[in-house]
């Protein structure tokens, strides 16, 4: 196996949104397959139609381009494998199922639904395990027509299988995990444990990355490569990723929410790229923030870990923020007027070019740019569009040792500082010499006292940006200077 082309597919159900546990299974058989110029191939196992999610196919596929997760052959692009639906390939699974019914791999199961519940609880009645083959009927003749009928896989052998994984090494399991399972439902639809290997095999999957809750499986599917002769890929069992409470699983009912529901909260796909792509993997280097080629190249499967990955909120939003910072000031200002809310849009003073201004003070008091939205809605930067309404009062610092007349004091402060402004020509009006020229006044008449009322008379507030980038941004006309 070696020597041949890497090939690895994510093969979801559509039956919900995709979580982050499903995101990271498609992440690192992408990366392995990219670092090894392989194919990766999506496939969408569509056999249990009880449970499937009218839009999940597109939610699925529109979740993966979003993170740059880009796949070789699907069933949105198609591929020399196609078609990549599995209620679309049934000819297959029939092909296969009729080999071995006819090498005595496979059954019609005689029992009805109700036969069968009455031998499990039976089964624990005695506090024993369930196990079907026990029950196998030796002189069942009934011949399989695919009509109706539930064929069942046959246990020829009862033995102990041991095999390899890539991430948890030698592992084994005795007889206890084999059983005549089903191969085709009575609806003429391939079970999970069938159609998956079917397809594997078919489109010579090299590399098979799952989740270890699959591992207690792997013999079943082991006794069906065995019994269809062809060899088994090679398995790549990933550990759960564990929620922040730590110690459990993370899935959809304990709040794993939809992938995209981050996009709409202002994530950026490569920080979501990079931040799953540490669930469970390090480049082995002190380096965290990387490209998505970065990752990619730097991709070795032999460090995927064992342990249990913990997904922290608080790690997502320092990946994000950290991206953020990599943006360049148009794309920063992009998403910020993407985010920001219609009470800031409606004021006059609010055009692309001015919140390009404002982007640098946005993006320091941000992790994500729907705190945008939520910051917006709240008034906090609402200083820059409209002049602060607030109680004169609070220009005297809270730590003022200016006595009685503080208030006359920083009255006078304000005026002097706007004279100040006033006769900074409009061609020297920058941020170095507004600091320059308020500074010195500062320096000369108290500088606490003095750049705290010059704060607040520009914002309203006890604590914003520094008054001089607050006053450069605002411009003289703004203060009717």
């Amino acid at each position: 196996m070696d020597s041949q082309k890497i090939i690895t597919r994510f093969a979801p159900s559509p039956t919900g949104f995709m979580h982050v546990g499903g995101v990271r299974t498609a992440l690192f058989s992408y990366l392995f397959s990219k670092k090894n110029n392989g194919t990766f191939i999506l496939r969408i196992e569509d056999t249990d139609k009880a449970r499937e999610v009218a839009g999940s196919m597109e939610h699925i596929i529109e979740s993966l381009k979003w993170l740059g997760i880009n796949h070789d052959q699907g069933p949105d692009i198609g591929g020399p494998n196609a078609p990549y639906l599995q209620s679309e390939r049934l000819e297959s699974y029939k092909k296969y199922a009729q080999k071995l019914v006819d090498t005595g791999y496979a059954y019609v199961d005689p029992y009805t639904e109700e036969e069968i519940e009455k031998l499990r609880q039976d089964a624990e009645d005695k506090k024993q395990p369930f196990l079907y083959r026990e029950h196998r009927k030796d002189d069942n003749n009934i011949v399989w027509t695919g009509l109706n009928q539930t064929l069942r896989f046959k246990v020829k052998v009862i033995k102990r299988y041991e095999w390899n994984d890539v991430v948890f090494g030698k592992l084994s399991a005795g007889v206890e995990a084999l059983d005549d399972f089903v191969l085709i439902k009575s609806d003429g639809y391939p079970t999970y444990n069938f159609a998956h290997v079917i397809d594997d095999i078919e489109m010579k999957i090299t590399h098979v990355m799952r989740g270890q809750e699959f591992v207690s499986s792997t013999p079943k599917f082991l006794a069906l490569y065995e019994a269809l002769e062809f060899d088994a890929p090679i398995f790549v069992s990933l550990p759960h990723i564990i929620g922040d409470n730590g110690g459990k699983k993370l899935g959809k009912r304990d709040g794993s929410k939809n992938i995209l529901d981050y996009r709409n909260d202002g994530y950026l796909a490569q920080a979501m790229f990079n931040f799953l792509a540490f669930l469970g993997w390090n480049p082995g280097t002190d380096q965290e923030i990387m490209s998505h080629d970065e990752i990619v190249q730097a991709f070795d499967i032999t460090k995927l870990q064992k342990g249990g990955a913990q997904f922290n909120d608080i790690k997502l939003n320092w990946f994000n923020r950290e991206h953020i910072k990599r943006l360049s000031l148009d794309e920063q200002t992009k998403l910020i007027l993407e985010f920001l809310p219609e009470r800031i849009k409606n004021y006059e003073r609010c055009t692309d070019e001015y919140i390009k201004k404002l982007t640098p003070i946005i993006v320091d008091h941000i992790s994500v740019f729907g705190e945008v939205t939520m910051l917006g809605e709240m008034g906090e930067w609402d200083y820059f569009f409209i002049k602060p309404i607030y109680d004169e009062k609070m220009l005297v610092s809270p730590k003022t040792k200016l006595g009685s007349n503080a208030q006359d004091k920083v009255n006078d402060y304000i005026k002097n500082i706007l004279s100040i402004l006033k006769n900074i020509p409009e061609n020297e009006w920058d941020l170095d010499n507004i600091k320059m020229k308020v500074m010195d006044y500062a320096d000369k008449n108290g500088k606490g006292d003095v750049l705290w009322a010059f704060r607040v008379f520009l914002t309203g507030k006890e604590k914003s940006p520094d008054p001089f980038t607050v006053v450069n941004i605002l411009g003289k006309d703004f203060l009717g200077l």
